[in-house]
């Protein structure tokens, strides 16, 4: 299976190229879509321009990365039409870890229309084949209610939870969920990246 492309019930997830730099700009500049993180928003596109490297890298050296989520066809009951990117994630190895990092960002128009799920399920899949040996690692801000709920549904358990480190909110919780039990010598080194 060419996991570079692949298609869920509603979703074309392609892996990222340089020439989605637009539209993950238009995504990722987005207040909306940083509502739990304002510090994350792009607000220029070297910021996104940069992202995008670093998922080609993820796709050229581990056979997996982030994908860009275009829908199949139009979304009833909103104004997104069919092949608009309307979010981005999957796993990847970021460097100097041995994890999968499980991430997702939707524009908030699609929210609450179950496309996450269809992402998140692709993802963990696709790592599980991959790389099985390794875990499915998701960090979320604790007062992101959905992405929790989105983590705990999928299967993901709950391993850590701690000081958002370098969040300019020095208020933030960081929790971190994975997909099996983890010693505690790993979630040491997941907690230091976070």
């Amino acid at each position: 299976m060419d996991l570079r492309h692949i298609a869920t019930p509603r979703l074309r997830l392609d892996a990222v190229v340089a020439g989605d730099l637009d539209d993950h700009f238009a995504l990722l500049s987005d207040p909306g879509t940083w509502a739990h993180l304002p510090s994350g928003r792009h607000t220029t596109p070297d910021r996104t321009r940069e992202g995008i490297e670093h998922s080609l890298g993820h796709w050229s050296r581990d056979g997996l990365g982030y994908w860009s989520a275009r829908l199949r066809e139009d979304l009833p009951g909103t104004e997104l039409r069919a092949g608009a990117v309307v979010g981005t994630g999957g796993c990847a190895v970021r460097v100097g870890t041995a994890w999968w990092n499980l991430y997702y960002r939707f524009t908030p128009t699609a929210w609450g229309q179950g496309l996450a799920a269809e992402l998140v399920t692709a993802a963990l899949d696709a790592a599980h084949r991959v790389r099985p040996e390794l875990p499915v690692v998701a960090y979320l801000l604790e007062n992101n209610v959905e992405s929790r709920g989105r983590a705990e549904s999928s299967g993901l358990r709950f391993v850590w939870r701690g000081p958002d480190a370098g969040n300019p909110d020095p208020a933030a919780v960081r929790l971190v969920y994975a997909d099996r039990d983890l010693d505690p010598a790993l979630i040491g080194r997941i907690a230091d990246q976070v």
